[in-house]
C-alpha cells in the first residue's frame, strides 16, 4: 500500500480518515477476486468473529465457518464447556444449516421461542432419538402457521407434512431451481430417512458463492481463545484435544510480561501436541509490541486497543491508537519477521474492512458488528418500540469481569468489579435487512470484493500491494454517506 502523492501522515489515521482511490484495473468481475486470508490460516474468507462472550458462540462459529471465516470461543467459558461446542463445530454439516428441531408434543409457544436461534426461520418436528443420530423429520411449523393459534397447542397439530425434501448431494444449483420449481423458501436435506440438514434458497446461493473453512478432517473450524492467567498450559491441551484449529492468548494489554509468560506455556504444549495449530496474541498497537510477542512464539499478532464499540479504554486511561495506522505499522513489523496480523475493532462498515485488508491486515477480526444479530449468543429482545434487539458486553466492563471472577470470594470479585474498562450493557439492534450474520458477511465480502476490483487486484496480497490510499477531512468521508431520504 501506498499513500496518494507520496504524502505521508504528519498524525495516525483512523478508518474514517482514510479514503482508497481506483486504478487502472485488469478485473473485470468481483468473482474473480480470491479473498483467501493472508494470515496463514488461508481460511476463504479473511472474517474473524471475536471472541466475545455476547457474540460467539456455537451457533455462530459453525454458520460463519460454513461461508469461510472463522469464530473464536470465548476464553471466560468454562474450557469442558468449549470443548463440547467445538465437538458440536464439527459435527455440523458443511453446507446444509443446522435445523431448530422439536418433537410432536412441543407447544406452539416453546416453539417459537427457539426460533431466533437461526435466521432461516422454521422449525423442523421430528421423531427418533437426537442423542442416537436417528432423527426423522415429520412436519415443518412456520410463524405463518401459529398465527391466531393457542399458544398452548401442540405443533403436531398445526404443522404442515408437505415439505420439500432434497438429497445431501444435490447440487446448489439443483437445490436452487427446485425450490423455485416447487415455490418453496425452504428444504429439507434427508439421507433415506435421517435428517441432515435444512436450506433456504439464499442459503442455497451462497453455497454456491462461498467456499467453507474445514480442516484436514473435513469439518468446520472454529478457534477458541486462552486468557494470561490461571493454568494456561492445562487449558491449551485441552483445548487442543478438543481440535481448536487456532489459539488467540488474549488480554487488553497485550505488550506485557505476563502474556510473554503465557506464550511460551501455549506455544510448548502447542509444538507438543498440534504443531500445525497457529497461535495467536495480543492485543498490541506498536512495532516493538510485535517484535516480543513474535519472539515469545505468536505467528499472529492482533492489533487494536481502544478502537471498539464497547470498550471505554481511551476515555478512560487515554491508551490506545487511531486504528488504521495501528494496523498499518504493526502489519509492515509483522510481515518483516514472516509473521501477520488481525485488525483488531474499529470496523462499522465494508469500507473499514477492506482499508484494514489493505493496510497489511492478514484477516480482520469482527466484534459489536455481529452482536446484533439471529447468532450471536444472547437472547433476542424487543425495546417498547417493537425493534429487536441483542444486548452486548465490553470484554473488560464490570459483567466481564463478574463472569471471570465467579470463582473467587465475593470479596475479591467486588473489589475486581470496581475497575472496569468497557460498557457492560448496549443494545445492538437487528438490521432489518440483515438480521443474520450470513447477511453481513454478504454486505462486506461485496465491498471487499469490489474494493479490490478497483485496486486491479486478484488476491488480498495484491490487494495490499496496489491499493493506493489518500487522507480525507470529516467533511469528505460525510459526502460519501449515503442518503438514504432526501435532504
Amino acid at each position: 500500500m501506498r499513500f496518494l502523492n507520496n504524502m505521508q501522515p504528519a498524525h495516525d489515521l483512523t478508518y474514517n480518515d482514510v479514503f482508497m482511490v481506483p486504478s487502472r484495473s485488469a478485473v473485470s468481475s468481483r468473482l474473480d477476486v480470491d479473498l483467501t486470508s493472508t494470515d496463514g490460516l488461508t481460511t476463504p474468507l479473511p472474517l474473524v468473529v471475536a471472541n466475545m462472550t455476547a457474540i460467539s458462540g456455537r451457533r455462530m462459529a459453525e454458520t460463519v465457518a460454513r461461508r469461510g471465516g472463522i469464530a473464536i470461543i470465548p476464553q471466560d467459558i468454562p474450557t469442558a464447556i468449549v470443548a463440547e461446542s467445538i465437538a458440536k463445530v464439527k459435527q455440523a454439516h458443511v453446507a446444509f444449516d443446522t435445523p431448530i428441531m422439536v418433537r410432536p408434543d412441543t407447544t406452539l409457544g416453546e416453539a417459537m421461542s427457539l426460533l431466533p436461534k437461526r435466521a432461516h426461520g422454521f422449525v423442523v418436528v421430528i421423531k427418533g432419538e437426537r442423542k442416537l443420530g436417528n432423527v426423522t423429520p415429520i412436519g415443518v411449523v412456520t410463524p405463518a402457521d401459529v398465527v391466531d393459534e393457542d399458544r398452548f397447542a401442540q405443533v403436531h397439530e398445526v404443522m404442515n407434512r408437505d415439505f420439500l425434501v432434497v438429497e445431501p448431494t444435490a447440487s446448489p444449483r439443483e437445490i436452487f431451481d427446485s425450490l423455485a420449481v416447487h415455490h418453496q423458501e425452504y428444504a429439507i436435506a434427508v439421507d433415506g430417512a435421517q435428517l441432515v440438514g435444512v436450506v433456504t434458497r439464499k442459503g442455497a446461493l451462497r453455497s454456491a458463492l462461498y467456499a467453507p473453512a474445514i480442516d484436514a478432517q473435513g469439518s468446520l473450524r472454529v478457534g477458541a481463545a486462552v486468557g494470561v492467567n490461571g493454568d494456561v498450559a492445562g487449558r491449551t491441551e485441552q483445548l487442543l484435544t478438543a481440535r481448536a484449529d487456532v489459539l488467540v492468548v488474549d488480554t487488553a494489554h497485550g505488550h506485557q510480561d505476563k502474556m510473554i509468560e503465557a506464550l511460551g506455556h501455549v506455544r510448548r504444549v502447542r509444538d507438543e501436541l498440534c504443531p500445525e495449530v497457529r497461535i495467536v496474541a495480543g492485543n498490541v498497537v506498536t512495532p516493538d509490541g510485535v517484535r516480543d510477542l513474535a519472539e515469545a512464539g505468536a505467528d499472529v499478532l492482533k492489533v487494536g486497543v481502544g478502537p471498539g464499540a464497547m470498550c471505554t479504554t481511551r476515555m478512560q486511561t487515554g491508551v490506545g491508537r487511531p486504528q488504521f495506522s495501528a494496523v498499518l505499522e504493526c502489519a509492515e513489523t509483522a510481515r518483516s519477521l514472516g509473521k501477520s496480523v488481525w485488525a483488531d475493532g474499529g470496523v462499522r462498515h465494508p469500507r473499514d474492512v477492506a482499508l484494514a485488508l489493505a493496510a497489511g491486515a492478514g484477516s480482520v477480526m469482527i466484534g459489536s458488528w455481529f452482536a446484533g444479530t439471529h447468532e450471536s449468543t444472547g437472547a433476542l429482545l424487543t425495546d417498547p418500540n417493537g425493534r429487536m434487539y441483542k444486548e452486548s458486553f465490553g470484554m473488560a466492563s464490570a459483567r466481564a469481569v463478574r463472569m471471570r471472577t465467579r470463582e473467587q470470594s465475593g470479596f475479591d470479585r467486588a473489589r475486581a468489579g470496581l475497575f472496569e474498562e468497557g460498557i457492560s450493557s448496549s443494545k445492538m439492534f437487528l438490521d432489518p435487512d440483515r438480521p443474520g450474520v450470513e447477511d453481513l458477511i454478504d454486505f462486506i465480502v461485496s465491498g471487499v470484493r469490489s474494493s479490490c476490483t478497483y485496486a486491479g487486484a486478484r488476491s488480498l496480497e495484491k490487494f495490499s500491494e496496489l491499493a493506493i490510499v489518500g487522507i480525507q477531512s470529516p467533511s469528505g468521508y460525510e459526502e460519501g454517506r449515503p442518503l438514504h431520504a432526501s435532504w
